[in-house]
């Protein structure tokens, strides 16, 4: 590889999605799916790409799930010389801003050409100067409704783009504290912020390190390769850009006031300020440096505030008279008094998911066989999954149909006595909802499978009393167990659909629904609020990676952060029981 900051995997995923898109322009056929798949797997692996090729060259790369030879060399191509021939032809054949346009809900490949021969669109500035004509409503296959999406889907989007999903980006902030805890001398370096607080999205990023030689730290910090620009290096202070684009802050912190500031740059501001608020009442100060009584102390001090609490975050709080807050309950949204009432749920851990009741297989759009899906699934430490393949009205996706589906359940207990027991696999499907709320499915056949859940693909704009009664009807089936995904949101691309949520928690409780949490990064839905108010109602959840390759499992701590965030503890999460019980709580 010739010197230059390493791309992110992130990168290399949207131009391998791009390449896709215009190939699709192009109406050619099984490529684009090829590049997509790659795209996904390459967007979830833990390694960066950049260092399994610097490790192995073109020959590693093509051990990464669905990279054969042609996809290897493009891959090899970029990392030696930042640039792909091809992509660089295709997007001189149509020359539109991808990366903008797609970003648009309901504007695939093909449309996004339609507007760029017959209109000249060719970035999100036209898109929305053409949308605001009527010159979109006129096309052939458009229409005043299309416009209409248009016009909302690119506020949508102006809004989204400025904050980074944290699932993907957590690898690139992990590999900056990794080089920093190897400088010598360095003793802590954490994350604070809302990443610490396990946001969905965050704006930038906070690091504190406590150091014996902070001038080594920044040195390090400011030269490590991928840094894209510097605007701050200082002694104690320092900020740089990284890839994706987001903005990197370094603090060095003293030992005695490292809990203190900790508290201090994780937040969120409201629980900060209502953590000062409670020790004015004592009349104290609490700030980055520490907590503080209002008196002074005599001699060698000068007169200098008399520190109560600041080497640990838990001094504070238990000088404060409160147990420890789990940073993802830092939101002032009653955490603050619960603590002092020492009424804080225990919630549920990290790591501590016995079962995944979504994953995909390459029956549909999943990458691997559900073999491998459960090899993969018992290396993530899991007892048990649920194959839940898409069914036949999502057709891109390959879904599964009456006669496939019951194929597959013969599948799956051949592979189950192979195993032997090492794992259960589950029957399941990820059954569609269909507009009026019926399934894909019959109900002959939903009967016979051990997890069935449903989910949204189309219509998502409905309006709300109509996309309410539509999941409503189908949550009312007595089969259907779990509500897959239950908003449909793919953050910073889709918004969530039309849901009066209060209806869907209260039919969940009535009729015995889960609804899931859903841990892919960029999906992260639940929100917390509805996880928190799901909870309130006693409505059973379900963490769920929504695997479609193996090294999506690696996301369920992220599903595990969401349901942290919304108070659930083990007790609320139906996949952290062993199988037997776990079953037992379905309809």
């Amino acid at each position: 590889m010739t010197h230059r900051a390493a791309p992110s995997n992130q990168e290399i995923a949207e131009i391998l999605r791009q390449i896709a898109e215009y190939l699709e322009m192009q109406k050619v056929l099984f490529k684009p799916r090829a590049y997509q798949k790659v795209a996904q797997v390459i967007e979830s692996l833990e390694e960066n790409v950049a260092e399994i090729y610097k490790r192995g060259g073109t020959k590693a790369l093509m051990e990464i799930p669905g990279v054969g030879a042609g996809i290897a060399d493009k891959l090899s191509e970029f990392l030696e010389t930042g640039r792909i021939k091809e992509y660089e032809a295709l997007k001189k054949e149509t020359p539109v801003r991808l990366d903008e346009l797609s970003r648009i809900e309901g504007l695939g490949p093909k449309s996004i050409q339609k507007l760029y021969k017959t209109l000249g669109v060719k970035n999100l500035k036209e898109l929305e100067a053409a949308a605001k004509a009527g010159k979109i409503a006129a096309l052939e296959g458009f229409g005043a409704k299309s416009e209409e999406k248009i016009l909302k889907g690119i506020g949508f989007a102006e809004d989204a783009g400025k904050r980074f999903i944290l699932g993907y980006t957590m690898p690139q902030i992990e590999a900056v504290i990794g080089r920093l805890e190897k400088v010598s001398g360095v003793a802590t370096v954490t994350v604070a912020g809302s990443a610490r607080r396990r946001k969905e999205t965050i704006g930038d990023v906070d690091l504190l390190v406590v150091a014996k030689d902070p001038i080594a730290v920044m040195d390090v910090f400011v030269a490590m390769p991928g840094v894209l620009s510097v605007s701050a290096h200082g002694a104690t202070k320092s900020s740089i850009k990284i890839r994706p684009g987001i903005n990197v802050d370094l603090r060095v912190v003293p030992k005695e006031s490292y809990g203190a500031a900790l508290n201090y740059f994780t937040g969120s501001k409201a629980h900060n300020v209502a953590l000062r608020q409670l020790a004015i009442k004592h009349g104290w100060k609490l700030n980055e440096y520490g907590l503080f009584s209002g008196a002074t102390v005599r001699g060698s001090d000068h007169g200098r505030e008399k520190m109560i609490a600041g080497a640990t975050e838990k001094d504070v709080y238990k000088a404060l008279g409160m147990d420890y807050i789990e940073p993802e309950l830092r939101e002032d949204t009653g955490e603050i008094m619960a603590a002092r009432k020492h009424a804080l749920p225990k919630l549920v851990e990290y790591g501590s998911l016995l079962g995944d009741l979504q994953t995909q297989t390459d029956w549909t759009d999943g990458e691997v066989s559900i073999e491998e899906m459960a090899k993969a699934a018992m290396t993530a430490g899991l007892r048990y999954i649920a194959i839940t393949d898409h069914t036949k009205r999502l057709a891109m996706t390959h879904g599964l149909d009456e006669k496939r589906i019951l194929q597959q359940m013969a599948e799956i207990d051949r592979v189950n006595k192979k195993f032997g027991g090492k794992i259960k696999i589950l029957k399941g499907s990820e059954c569609d909802i269909l507009k009026d709320g019926a399934l894909d499915l019959p109900d002959r056949v939903l009967a016979r499978l051990d997890v069935v859940g449903v989910s949204v693909h189309s219509h998502f704009n409905l309006s709300r009393a109509d996309q309410t009664a539509r999941v409503k009807r189908a949550m009312e089936n007595p089969h259907v167990d779990v509500l897959f995904h239950p908003t449909g949101r793919i953050i910073n691309r889709r918004p969530p659909i039309e849901l009066a949520m209060d209806e869907i928690i209260m039919t969940a409780k009535k009729t015995g629904t889960i609804l899931e949490v859903n841990a892919l990064p960029e999906r992260s839905d639940l929100k917390d609020e509805y996880i928190r108010a799901a909870v309130v109602a006693g409505v059973k959840l379900s963490i769920d990676s929504d695997a479609h390759a193996t090294s999506h499992f690696q996301f369920l701590d992220n599903g595990i952060a969401q349901a942290r965030r919304g108070w659930a503890t083990k007790k609320d999460v139906v996949n952290a029981w062993p199988v037997e019980k776990m079953l037992k709580s379905l309809k």
